[in-house]
């Protein structure tokens, strides 16, 4: 039983995730009717927070499989993982990447085993770091991890009593339709992919075939202050770079600083600072 408070452990890890910064984001969350998260990636604030009524999406398909198959079919998900832990090694685990290759293939081993792949491959793969190519297919390199955990029993088994005994809306698609019919008085977390920073790190944005790139922000820009004129309030991360904070300019912008370990180079691998911005 989830107890007030209660914070849950996410089972993904995902590239800007921000469970290093719940105790700066979750003070900031005001009291609302209805939490949105359309870009909701690890599911990091989302699982600090644990609202009892809200709405979850993400663009990648695998991800919100996964999330599904956690809410309906965790035994099965779990014996599942169970069966890639047996059997991890390198080799099996570009075999397992390469299951997508065949797309008819792939679509037949149904929703519980490919939630299993995705869940097997980001815990096993370089930095947990969901990449694909042109094609769209999932193309992450093998990390270098002696006894990767990866199957997650009793966190899987929390996140399921959570979704499940919650109104929490799972979609997928693009996070403009998540956001369609929203009221004044709900709250929406944007989690974006960022904008690269501007002191030559490279902060990983493209983790579907369309990417996420300036026309988008300044899109997603537009949408916030169509709920703010709404009544509706907002929370966004992004890089703190002047693209951004330009952007942003009429709205409070916090600053916090976060580790990032996406790149492969180590001497990059800083704190470096982030933006939050609300419009309350």
């Amino acid at each position: 039983m989830i107890e007030n408070g209660e914070k849950i452990s996410p089972v993904l890890k995902w590239g800007g995730g921000k469970r290093q910064l719940l105790d700066e984001i979750l003070p900031l969350i005001p009291s609302h009717t209805r939490y949105y998260e359309p870009f909701i990636g690890g599911a990091a604030v989302l699982l600090g927070f644990l609202p009892k009524y809200g709405v979850i999406n993400d663009y990648n398909e695998e991800l919100i499989n996964t999330y599904k198959v956690i809410r309906d079919n965790p035994r099965e998900l779990i014996k599942e993982l169970k069966l890639h832990k047996e059997k991890n090694t390198v080799e099996y685990y570009y075999e397992v990447r390469a299951w997508d290759r065949d797309e008819e293939a792939f679509k037949e081993l149904g929703d519980i085993k490919r939630a299993a792949r995705t869940i097997y491959l980001n815990r096993t793969c370089f930095n947990g770091l969901y990449r694909v190519n042109q094609s769209g297919y999932f193309n992450t390199p093998c990390g270098r991890y002696k006894n990767p955990e990866i199957v997650f029993e009793e966190r899987i088994k929390a996140i399921h009593e959570y979704l499940s005994q919650n109104k929490i809306e799972i979609r997928c698609g693009d996070y403009k339709d998540a956001l369609k019919h929203i009221r004044a008085g709900a709250f929406v977390y944007f989690d974006p992919p960022y904008m690269p920073p501007e002191n030559g790190d490279e902060t990983f944005t493209k983790y579907t075939v369309d990417g996420f790139g300036q026309d988008k922000q300044i899109e997603l820009k537009r949408i916030c202050d169509r709920l703010t004129d709404k009544g509706v309030k907002f929370m966004l991360s992004n890089s703190s770079c002047s693209f951004i904070k330009e952007l942003y300019k009429d709205y409070n912008i916090h600053i916090v600083q976060a580790r990032r370990s996406v790149s492969a180079d180590k001497a990059k691998r800083h704190m470096i600072d982030e933006v939050i911005v609300m419009n309350y």
